[in-house]
């Protein structure tokens, strides 16, 4: 059968999704728990790979597996193998038909930033951080010239294996909550280091240091030298992959209650 599992976990410690060599990557965990529990090898596919220090609330993965077990079976025993940042949330039989990449109409993400001048330290590695102050209004002009189908060059990094870079941002979300500012993307599909960059240039545009205009700009140039250094991964969030209705998937976790 195919089985879908909802992933979260803290990337603090880990490379990244994808599995390395070093093994020090959360599929690489996750694949080890799933062997140990099932004494079978498992190799999994993902909605969304996330870099080095990204934090994940759903990831979502499916690998076939001859094993009938109840999902709450699955949770748990692979848990019972998990390190204490990684966890099952929940498991769930799903059609052949069903890949967790493919099969994801949108991604979703947040970036959590803390406005203050001191660093984080409770929360350190959880966001990110600037010490000037954010102009939210200057912020959300600028985020309006992303929304719709754009080419998206300019906020790629070197290394992205994207096919095109021409991707359709439905939805960007800018709100604050006492000292923590949260902002949240919503597309089709994301290039690599494609939120860490924007998040980079609706910061400059927040302090000042560029009118929100600039945005446009940017996104025309189709150049990475035209746009702001790439930002933090700490207050980067991968909120999961939106799926059609009919797969009949879990849309959250309890992971996004004590997110700011």
């Amino acid at each position: 059968m195919r089985l879908a599992l909802g992933i979260s976990y803290n990337g603090q410690a880990y490379q990244g999704w994808q599995s390395q060599p070093s093994g020090l990557t959360v599929q690489d965990r996750l694949e080890r728990a799933l062997q140990r529990f099932t004494t079978t090898p498992v190799s999994t596919l993902c909605a969304g790979r996330t870099d080095a220090g990204v934090h994940g609330l759903m990831q979502v993965v499916h690998f076939d597996t001859p094993l009938r077990r109840e999902p709450f079976s699955w949770v748990r025993g692979t848990n019972t193998f998990l390190p204490p940042d990684i966890a099952v949330q929940w498991a769930q039989e799903v059609p052949d038909s069903f890949h967790a990449r493919a099969s994801a109409v949108a991604r979703r993400y947040a970036y959590v930033l803390l406005e203050s001048p001191v660093r984080p330290s409770v929360d350190a590695g959880r966001v990110g951080w600037v010490f000037r102050p954010l102009d939210g209004a200057a912020m959300q002009q600028a985020a309006q010239h992303l929304l719709g189908e754009h080419d998206f060059t300019s906020f790629r990094a070197s290394a992205c294996q994207a096919l095109s870079p021409i991707k359709t941002m439905a939805r960007i979300d800018i709100q604050r909550r006492g000292g923590y500012w949260r902002f949240e993307f919503e597309a089709n599909a994301f290039l690599h280091h494609m939120i860490r960059n924007l998040m980079g240039c609706l910061v400059v545009v927040g302090q000042g240091l560029q009118p929100p205009d600039w945005l446009r700009e940017v996104l025309a140039a189709r150049s990475r030298d035209a746009a702001a250094p790439t930002f933090s991964p700490d207050g980067l969030y991968f909120l999961g992959p939106v799926y059609d209705a009919h797969w009949g998937l879990p849309t959250r976790t309890a992971a996004y209650d004590w997110l700011p």
